[in-house]
């Protein structure tokens, strides 16, 4: 069993090799919400699983209604190398288990790290391991151990932000190409980058519905599945200071009371303080600050709701401020994956760093800062 395993670890490094001039591999399979957790079914009711449950398994509790998990967790053991090349193939892999225990899963574990992340494993210096396309192509596996069942699971409790967000990151990355791979409108993007200096990728059936003084809006009207997304954008704000869940929740609500209204008189989209919200800060590559807010709307005068993913961005070279929102209504429909797809669409948010108020088209009302509330 050792032996096949360190020349599986060799093929697979080997496969990795060729890929740096171009990934011929076969693409891992698998739905983007199920990650296949891989224990000795002895551990499939330990602390450590628990744990896995607790964390990547865990409810959503921005969504209308807490019924969807971040992820569907499946656990899986092994006992023949057919099996595990089985679960090789799957897209998001866990293998999770003790370093020295003399199951299956520690076996492949350690056949897969050194000798010194081993030692610093065992001397309680690391624990998590994430790989990507490790034997497959589009593939996230993130291995697990410790030096027995407690610690494990207590390290990932107090880990969780860090190693969800690596399987999160990857399936945003899938989103990102699925969501655009039919036909993009590049004609919107480019017009919103030639008129206002800022741009998202449009999904391929957008409509745009408001186009007025700092506000855009466009929309995806469907059934059983009405999809919606605005853009706001303030010019010459100095700082960010102001900016908290407070004040993005606030200036929201302002701008849908506004622009977002439904078909019966005076009512409009506003949101669910009754349901959580979430704020937290993005790491980007670039130069802009971001925030995410993920909640959810109710519609004021009728019974309708649904999930928002909120964008709020400053880019500091041209001083402006950006919010942009998508929401749905889709009471019939499970709603994570939509919610994934909006989540990875605000995110191809750029800021033209060149841009300044004399860019905008002539007949556009520039108001200053000081005119407009800033919070």
């Amino acid at each position: 069993m050792h032996k096949t395993l360190i020349l599986i670890l060799v093929s697979a490094i080997f496969a990795v090799t060729v890929a740096c001039e171009g990934d011929y591999r076969q693409r891992a399979i698998g739905d983007n919400h199920v990650i296949y957790v891989v224990m000795d079914s002895t551990m499939h009711d330990s602390q450590t699983a628990q744990a896995i449950e607790e964390t990547f398994g865990r409810i959503i509790e921005t969504m209308p209604n807490r019924t969807e998990n971040l992820y569907t967790l499946q656990f899986r053991d092994f006992r023949t190398n057919d099996q595990l090349d089985e679960l090789r193939k799957f897209n998001n892999l866990i293998f999770a288990g003790p370093i020295d225990d003399q199951t299956n899963t520690s076996s492949f574990i350690r056949a897969i790290l050194s000798q010194d992340v081993e030692n610093r494993v065992r001397q309680g210096e690391s624990f998590a391991f994430p790989l990507t396309d490790q034997w497959y192509r589009d593939q996230w596996s993130l291995i697990l151990t410790s030096t027995d069942d407690e610690a494990l699971a207590e390290k990932i409790l107090n880990n969780e932000e860090r190693i969800v967000q690596s399987a999160v990151n990857v399936e945003l990355a899938r989103w990102e190409q699925s969501v655009y791979r039919r036909h993009e409108q590049t004609q919107l993007s480019d017009e919103l980058w030639e008129k206002y200096g800022w741009k998202v990728r449009m999904q391929h059936d957008y409509i745009q519905t408001v186009d007025t003084l700092n506000v855009v809006s466009f929309r995806r009207s469907l059934p059983d599945n009405d999809r919606w997304m605005w853009g706001w954008w303030k010019d010459g704000v100095e700082n960010t200071d102001f900016v908290d869940q407070d004040w993005i929740n606030a200036t929201r609500d302002s701008l849908m009371e506004q622009y977002i209204q439904g078909s019966r008189d005076g009512s409009y989209v506003t949101t669910e303080y009754r349901r959580p919200i979430e704020t937290s800060e993005i790491e980007r590559e670039d130069h802009l600050q971001a925030w995410e807010t993920l909640g959810t709307w109710r519609m004021t005068r009728d019974f309708m709701g649904g999930p928002f993913v909120n964008f709020t961005y400053y880019d500091p070279n041209t001083q402006r401020l950006f919010m942009i929102e998508y929401g749905q209504f889709a009471p019939s429909v499970q709603k994570r994956r939509f919610v994934q797809q909006f989540r990875a669409m605000g995110r191809t948010f750029e800021s033209d760093t060149t841009f300044t108020p004399a860019d905008y088209p002539d007949d556009y009302e520039f108001v200053p800062v000081t005119e407009r509330a800033t919070n």
